[in-house]
C-alpha cells in the first residue's frame, strides 16, 4: 500500500513526466535562413553538429541552430545547400512503420543522435490502394511526417520510387498495377510508364504545394527515382537501358529545385548522381559517374533485415563506425543509416516472408529505444567528422602509407587548419604508429579521427559511450481465452467455379493472406485400400507460400515454403471414405515479393514481378487401389478470405457476430482466440509474447499489429520472432485481443510484456581517448572543455529521467562479457562495486574515472595486467524505499537480450 506522502511523490513524478512529454512533443518550427554563397557551414554548430549535449539526457534540447533553406545544387566535394557546402549524417525513418503519436520521440532522438537529414520512401501501395483512391491519414500523412522532421532541425531525402524494394510488400507497388492489361512494371513499357508518371507527379505536386523543398523554405533536399535498378537492368536488356533515361528525364522534368539521385545505378543520366549502397561503400563505391558529382552513401546498412526462420544477426558499431570514418575520409559527405530506426511491419505490410519486427538492430530499436552502444558510438563518430567539417570541405587532400595495414588519410591548408584520420586495416592485430613525430596506437580495425592532425578525439574501435540491454517484464499472463473455430470451406459453401485451380496472387488480389481451394471426389468401396496400414496420400506440389491441408473437415497438416524457396510440395496421409469426399485447401501467402537481387535468381527479384506466381499447382492423391488419381482440373470452387474477417470477429462489433466458447487445451488448427487484458501501468512500450502458438495474425482493439510465426524455427531452433510490439497508441485502458491462430496451438502461456532499456553499462580500457563529447571546435581552434579529463572516464546516463538504483556489477582489472553478462576476470579491485555505488547510487547521470588509486588502495595486486573498468547498473524511477513497483519485478539478467 502506498501511504500519503509516497502518494504525493508519485504524484508529483506523474506530473512531471507529463508535462516533460508534452515539452519534447511540442516542436518549434525553425525559420528560413538565408546565407552566402560558395561558403562553408563552418566550425561552430551546422545542423546535427551536436554541441552542448553533454549529459544526453531527455531533459537536453539538443542544437537549436535553425536550418538553411534555399537553391540545392552539388560539386565534387558536396551537395551545396544555400550556396552552402554541407556534410551530411542522414537516418531511414519510414513513417508507416510506426503510429504517429512516436513520430515526435523518434525524430528527436535521431536529431540528438547527431544526425542532419532523415530519409524516407514514399510507400506507393498505401497511398493509392485503388485506382485513383489516395490516402495520406493517420501514419500514412506524408506531409506531416516531413513538416515534423523540418520542426526537429533536420533536412529530408525523399526516396519516390515508385518502386522502394524496403521489404515492402510488393515493393510498395500497388497491386492493381499488376493487372493494368500488358504492363511490364520497370521497364520501358507505355502502361507502366504511364502510371508511373501519374504516380510521381502527383507526390511531387503535394510537396510543392505544401512548400516543402528547400528552395521553397521546406526541408527536402534530395530525391530518388528508381531503386537499385542496375541489379536488374540487363533482364530488360534495351528496354532497360531506355527506361533509365526516361526515369531520370521524368525525374529533371518535375522542376522541384533539388538534385535527383540514383541509388546503386552506374549509368545515372546526368544531371542525376549515381549513389551507393552497402556496408562499407569506402571501399566498394567506384565512385560518381561524373566528376562534378560528389560521393553520396543512400544506404549504409545497420544490420540485416530479418526473414522467418532467419537466426539473429547483428552489425557492431565499431564496424559500422569504421565504414563511415573510412567513407568521409575518402571524400565522402554523405551517409545514410539505413535503417535508423525500422519499426513495425504492421498489419500485411511486410515482403515475401519478412518478420513483423523490422530492422530491430538499428540505432533506434523497434520501440524506439537508444541501442546502445551503436546510437551513441554514431553520435560521437558525427562530432568528431563534424570538428574536421571545414578542412574536409575545403582542404587539400593527402594520402601517406605507414606500414602494410597502415595508413593516413589527411585534408590540409597549409598553415592554417589539418584533419587527419588515421588507419589500422587489419582485422586482428593492433599497431603503433609514427606520423609526424608523435605515435598512436591503433586497436585492429579502426580508425582515429584527429580534427587538427594531432589529437585523437576518436577511435572507431574503442566505445567510450554507455551500453544497455532490454529487459521484457510480465504485465499480464493466464488470460482468461474464449475460442471461435473458423468454418472449413467445401464445396457447399464455396461451390466449383472453374475446372483447375487458380493462381494465388489473382485470387488474393492482396486484400488478404488467405482463399480456400474446394473441389470433392467419388470413391467407391473397390477405390479404397483394403489393409488398415494403408492410407491414401495427398500430394500438392505448391508455388508458395503456405497452405492447410482439410479432407472431409478434418485436418491432415500443414506445410510451407522458405523465403529462400516459395515453393513447397505437402504430402501426407489423409482418411477417405466410400462416398463424397471433400478436399478443402487453406492457401497463403506471406506478403508479395519485393526484393531486388542477382537477375540469376530471380524468384524473388524486382524483375518481372508481375510475372511472380503462387499457389498450388496439382493435386493427386496416391495408394488407392485404382492406382493415383489426378484431380488437379476436377473442377475447384474458389473464395478469398475466411469467414471471421469478413465479420470482422477482431473488433468489438465482429466479435458479437460469432459464438465463442472457453478454450481449453490444444484448439484445432484455423481457430480464433479472444481475450481482454488491461492497460500495462506506467509509460513503457508494450508487446506480447506468442509463446506456444504457431502461425497466424494478432489484432489489438481491432488494429492489426502484424503477422506470428513462432513454429517457423531458425537453424538455432528459436523462432525468428517471439515479442511482437503493442504501440501504447494502440492500448486503451481495457483492450480487445485477438488471435488467428492457423496451427493446433494453446494461448494460455501468451503474455503481455512492458519492455525497457534500464540495464546500462560501461566497459572503458585504460587505453581509451577520453569523450569527444568535451571536445569544440571555436574560431578555427580545437579545444578541450575546461575541468574535463582528458582521460576515458565510465560514464552512466539512466534513460526518461530514472535514477540508478542499483549497481548490479563492477569489476576494475580484467573483466569480461557483454552488458547484462558481465564476469570477473583474474584481476579485481575487491573496492569496485562500493567505489561505483558511492559516485553513482541514485543519481540520473555518473561518471567513474579510471583511476588505479580508487580502485587500489594497498596498490596494484596485478601490475601487468591492462585494466578495463566494466559497470552494470539498473535504473528506475524510484528506489526501494519509497514506491511499490520495486526492482523485483525486473527481470533477471539471464532474460535479458543482450542487444
Amino acid at each position: 500500500m502506498v501511504v500519503p506522502s509516497q502518494r504525493v511523490l508519485l504524484i508529483s513524478l506523474l506530473l512531471l513526466l507529463v508535462s516533460t512529454t508534452l515539452v519534447h512533443a511540442k516542436g518549434n518550427k525553425p525559420k528560413a535562413q538565408g546565407g552566402g554563397g560558395g561558403s562553408v557551414d563552418g566550425d561552430d554548430a551546422a545542423a546535427g553538429d551536436n554541441v552542448d549535449e553533454t549529459d544526453d539526457t531527455a531533459t537536453q534540447g539538443g542544437n537549436k541552430k535553425q536550418l538553411d533553406h534555399g537553391p540545392v545544387t552539388y560539386d565534387a566535394r558536396s551537395v551545396i545547400i544555400n550556396g552552402k557546402h554541407q556534410l551530411l549524417f542522414s537516418g531511414s525513418i519510414h513513417y508507416p512503420r510506426s503510429p504517429v503519436e512516436m513520430w515526435p520521440d523518434i525524430l528527436r532522438k535521431a536529431r540528438r543522435g547527431g544526425l542532419n537529414v532523415i530519409q524516407t520512401y514514399v510507400f506507393w501501395n498505401i497511398h493509392e490502394p485503388e485506382k485513383g483512391q489516395w490516402n495520406f491519414e493517420g501514419n500514412y500523412d506524408l506531409v506531416k511526417f516531413i513538416r515534423m522532421i523540418q520542426d526537429n532541425g533536420m533536412y529530408a531525402i525523399l526516396r519516390v520510387g515508385p518502386f522502394i524494394q524496403a521489404e515492402w510488400n510488393h515493393g510498395g507497388l500497388p497491386y492493381w498495377l499488376r493487372e493494368v492489361p500488358d504492363v511490364i512494371f520497370r521497364s520501358d513499357n507505355a502502361p507502366y510508364k504511364k502510371h508511373m508518371e501519374e504516380y510521381v507527379t502527383k507526390i511531387m505536386k503535394l510537396m510543392k504545394d505544401n512548400k516543402l523543398f528547400s528552395p521553397q523554405g521546406g526541408p527536402i533536399i534530395l530525391a530518388q527515382i528508381e531503386n537499385e535498378y542496375n541489379a536488374i537492368q540487363l533482364a530488360y536488356r534495351e528496354l532497360g537501358d531506355s527506361y533509365v533515361q526516361w526515369a531520370a528525364n521524368l525525374a529533371v522534368g518535375q522542376n522541384i529545385g533539388v538534385p535527383w539521385v540514383m541509388c546503386k545505378q552506374v549509368d545515372a543520366p546526368d544531371p542525376v548522381i549515381n549513389t551507393c549502397n552497402g556496408r562499407h561503400c569506402g571501399d566498394t563505391f567506384v565512385g560518381p559517374n561524373k566528376p562534378n558529382k560528389p560521393a553520396l552513401w543512400t544506404e549504409n546498412w545497420t544490420a540485416q533485415y530479418r526473414v522467418f526462420g532467419d537466426p539473429p544477426s547483428q552489425r557492431p558499431a565499431e564496424d559500422i563506425a569504421f565504414s563511415v570514418a573510412r567513407f568521409f575520409s575518402k571524400g565522402g559527405s554523405l551517409t545514410n543509416y539505413y535503417m535508423y530506426h525500422g519499426g513495425t511491419n504492421f498489419g500485411r505490410t511486410s515482403a515475401v516472408f519478412t518478420t513483423t519486427r523490422y530492422y530491430d538492430e538499428a540505432p533506434l530499436d523497434e520501440y524506439a529505444f537508444q541501442r546502445e552502444p551503436k546510437w551513441s558510438h554514431l553520435k560521437d563518430l558525427h562530432k568528431s567528422i563534424n570538428l574536421c567539417k571545414k578542412t574536409l570541405l575545403t582542404g587539400i587532400p593527402g594520402t601517406q602509407r605507414l606500414g602494410p595495414d597502415t595508413e593516413v588519410r589527411f585534408y590540409e591548408k597549409p598553415g592554417t587548419e589539418c584533419a587527419a584520420f588515421i588507419a589500422n586495416n587489419h582485422t586482428t592485430l593492433e599497431a603503433t604508429v609514427n606520423w609526424r613525430g608523435q605515435n598512436y596506437l591503433l586497436p585492429p580495425k579502426s580508425i582515429s579521427v584527429l580534427p587538427d592532425c594531432k589529437t585523437v578525439v576518436f577511435n572507431t574501435h574503442h566505445i567510450v559511450s554507455q551500453h544497455n540491454a532490454r529487459n521484457f517484464v510480465t504485465s499480464a499472463k493466464q488470460m482468461n481465452w474464449e475460442m471461435h473455430l473458423e468454418p472449413v470451406a467445401t464445396v457447399e459453401q464455396v461451390p466449383v467455379n472453374n475446372r483447375e485451380l487458380q493462381e494465388l496472387y489473382g485470387l488474393l488480389k492482396d486484400k488478404t493472406d488467405y482463399a480456400w481451394y474446394t473441389t470433392s471426389i467419388e470413391l467407391g468401396p473397390y477405390d479404397l485400400p483394403m489393409k488398415d496400414t494403408i492410407s491414401p496420400v495427398v500430394r500438392i506440389p505448391s508455388l508458395g507460400h503456405a497452405m492447410l491441408v482439410f479432407v472431409n473437415d478434418e485436418y491432415a497438416g500443414s506445410q510451407h515454403g522458405t523465403h529462400a524457396d516459395k515453393g513447397f510440395v505437402f504430402e501426407a496421409p489423409v482418411k477417405m471414405k466410400k462416398g463424397t469426399n471433400h478436399i478443402s485447401l487453406l492457401c497463403m501467402t506471406v506478403g508479395l515479393p519485393a526484393l531486388t537481387i542477382c537477375i540469376l535468381a530471380m524468384k524473388d527479384s524486382g524483375a518481372y514481378m508481375e510475372h511472380r506466381y503462387a499457389g498450388p499447382r496439382s493435386v493427386t492423391i496416391l495408394g488407392l487401389n485404382t492406382g493415383t488419381i489426378d484431380v488437379s482440373a476436377n473442377g475447384w470452387g474458389h473464395r478469398a478470405g475466411l469467414n471471421g474477417e469478413k465479420l470482422q470477429v477482431f473488433t468489438e462489433q465482429g466479435a458479437q457476430k460469432v459464438q465463442w466458447t472457453k478454450a481449453t487445451g490444444k484448439g484445432r488448427a484455423l481457430t480464433w482466440y479472444k481475450t481482454t487484458f488491461d492497460a500495462p501501468p506506467g509509460g513503457d512500450p508494450c508487446a506480447i509474447r506468442m509463446t506456444g502458438m504457431g502461425k497466424g495474425m494478432i489484432w489489438v482493439n481491432g488494429i492489426s499489429i502484424g503477422r506470428h510465426w513462432m513454429s517457423f524455427l531458425s537453424p538455432l531452433g528459436q523462432p525468428t520472432q517471439t515479442e511482437y510490439h503493442i504501440p501504447r497508441a494502440f492500448i486503451k485502458p481495457k483492450n480487445l485481443l485477438v488471435v488467428l491462430e492457423e496451427e493446433p496451438s494453446d494461448p494460455k502461456d501468451i503474455e503481455i510484456i512492458t519492455v525497457n532499456r534500464d540495464t546500462i553499462c560501461s566497459l572503458i580500457g585504460q587505453d581509451y581517448p577520453g569523450h569527444v563529447k568535451y571536445w569544440d571546435r571555436k574560431a578555427g581552434i580545437l579545444q578541450h572543455a575546461p575541468g574535463k579529463s582528458l582521460q576515458a572516464t565510465a560514464l552512466l546516463n539512466c534513460p526518461d529521467y530514472k535514477k540508478i538504483s542499483k549497481i548490479e556489477f563492477a569489476s576494475y582489472g580484467n573483466p569480461d562479457g557483454s552488458c547484462g553478462a558481465l564476469t570477473i576476470g583474474t584481476c579485481n579491485a575487491p573496492e569496485s562495486k562500493k567505489v561505483v555505488e558511492d559516485l553513482c547510487l541514485g543519481k540520473m547521470i555518473c561518471t567513474v574515472p579510471l583511476d588505479p588509486k580508487l580502485f587500489f588502495k594497498a596498490g596494484d595486486p596485478c601490475p601487468g595486467t591492462k585494466k578495463n573498468l566494466m559497470i552494470q547498473a539498473l535504473c528506475s524511477f524510484n528506489t526501494q524505499a519509497y514506491l511499490p513497483r520495486t526492482l523485483q519485478n525486473l527481470e533477471t539478467p539471464k532474460h535479458r537480450q543482450n542487444h
